[in-house]
């Protein structure tokens, strides 16, 4: 199993294995579509289970993640990693700033923006990551899920904010420092460098949380899209731009870093994965804090999820030939 192979001897995955697996993420959003059509899922149901993942088992995911030999090589990938990841993200942020300007409608200019900037990383993209490389994959994959979180809380939440927001520099900091999945990568990442080891029953406990991860996001996700306005899909030019940007053309921007910053091996597989990650569920709950109109936010993340299926492993395909 891919799960045994020490870090730094992990390979890129084939596109096979890569497609056979969207393929089977996608087969439990469908069964979390049945559930819920039939009237067995609620949305406060699936609410409640959105806070659980993620505020109670995605930190422990990213905790048994960091439960790895200690070594220097696999600390410079982390730090490699990183700067490719926020190199990526600041261009993403100011083309989305210069494409989106002069859209007059306020909704719809932040949804476009921030929904082409922001992926489905830790929801989408830490399940894949674990389904394809096991811990190993989440171990690379934090760096993107940190890179998100602090680049949401601060430029995201500032797409949101009127001239006479109270919400300063203040209330984003504490935003991500009580962040549960920043609090669970700053824990993991001190373990792992002092080589702090958890006992065997305590890990034994992490990988049962572990493999809940995966079906139960994916079963959520796809519950959501049962809300889906399919009656009122537009080709509304701002937000289809926003779709091209965030399931093709950002991807590619994020593999060019990555190249560019001699990534290779599962930090690379895992960090393409996720900046290839449909829009952000946020970017409906940001418009709704916000008093926004959600419907471009909720076309943009329901469209961007159902056309991942392809365009995560059209994007896999061309860091092949790129």
């Amino acid at each position: 199993m891919l799960a045994c192979i020490p870090l730094e001897e992990r390979k890129i995955v084939s596109f096979t294995q890569l497609a056979t697996q969207i393929a089977l993420v996608f087969c439990l959003m469908l069964f979390g579509v049945i559930i819920r059509r039939s009237g067995h899922l609620h949305q406060t149901t699936a609410n409640d289970l959105t806070d659980m993942l993620l505020y109670y088992i995605s930190p422990l995911v990213i905790i048994h993640a960091f439960q790895q030999p200690f070594s220097p090589s696999s600390l410079h990938i982390l730090g490699k990693t990183a700067a490719a990841v926020c190199a990526s993200c600041l261009i993403s942020i100011g083309l989305s700033k210069l494409l989106f300007m002069r859209v007059k409608d306020p909704s719809k200019q932040r949804a476009a923006k921030f929904g082409s900037v922001y992926s489905n990383a830790g929801f989408m993209g830490i399940p894949l990551a674990q389904a394809l490389f096991g811990s190993a994959g989440v171990f690379y994959a934090v760096i993107s899920l940190a890179a998100f979180n602090i680049f949401a809380w601060t430029h995201g939440t500032s797409l949101y904010q009127g001239p006479h927001s109270k919400n300063g520099w203040q209330a984003k900091a504490k935003a991500i420092i009580v962040n549960p999945n920043i609090g669970a990568i700053l824990i993991g990442l001190a373990m792992f460098v002092l080589s702090i080891h958890l006992p065997g029953q305590v890990n034994q406990f992490l990988t049962y949380v572990s493999d809940l991860f995966t079906p139960l996001s994916m079963i959520v996700i796809g519950s959501s899209l049962v809300d889906m306005p399919l009656r009122s899909v537009t080709f509304d030019l701002p937000i289809m731009v926003s779709l091209l940007l965030r399931n093709l053309f950002y991807p590619v921007i994020a593999i060019l870093m990555l190249k560019l910053c001699a990534v290779t091996g599962t930090a690379f597989t895992t960090s393409v994965i996720l900046a290839s990650c449909p829009a952000a569920g946020m970017v409906v709950l940001f418009a709704m804090r916000n008093g926004d109109d959600t419907k471009p936010g909720v076309m943009l993340m329901s469209l961007s999820t159902l056309l991942s299926l392809l365009t995560i492993p059209l994007v896999y395909l061309l860091c092949t030939v790129i």
